[in-house]
């Protein structure tokens, strides 16, 4: 009976070390794909299954954009003067690149739920507004072109 009750307490701290674990995604490792990957053929589609790419309750995000510049580039985003309230937050601050990156919007044209999701590939070239704590970026708000 003792050694039932040590094996449960150890596959109970061992079950609370792998929660634990779990890291919370940053903006580094969801958006930033400097330089860009080698991916030839469906790049979206290879990305958004090795970032894990996905929305609440694993469904296909409807867009998604990897930005192709140096993670410096991106940080430098926090000190620009091109700054507002964020559409659809009342107090959230987002400031937006100085210049140009180049970027690549995936945006979903099959799949509903992750990781059966297709995405169209679209190189673009635009503005990165981002919001900033006192750490750096924290979000991709959106991208203006």
């Amino acid at each position: 009976m003792i050694l039932m009750v040590i094996i449960f307490l150890l596959l109970l701290f061992w079950e609370n070390e792998l929660h634990e674990e779990r890291e919370v995604p940053t903006l580094e490792h969801l958006h930033v794909d400097y330089p860009q990957s080698d991916i030839p053929v469906r790049y979206c589609n290879r990305m958004v299954l090795q970032r894990v790419i996905r929305g609440p309750d694993n469904a296909c995000k409807k867009e998604h954009v990897f930005v192709h510049e140096r993670p410096r580039e991106i940080n430098r985003v926090c000190t620009s003067p091109k700054k507002r309230v964020c559409q659809n937050h009342s107090s959230i601050l987002c400031f937006q690149s100085v210049t140009k990156f180049k970027m690549t919007a995936c945006q979903l044209i099959e799949g509903t739920r992750y990781p059966a999701c297709r995405y169209h590939i679209s190189p673009i070239v635009g503005f990165a507004v981002v919001t900033c704590d006192h750490m750096g970026p924290v979000t991709l708000q959106r991208y203006v072109e």
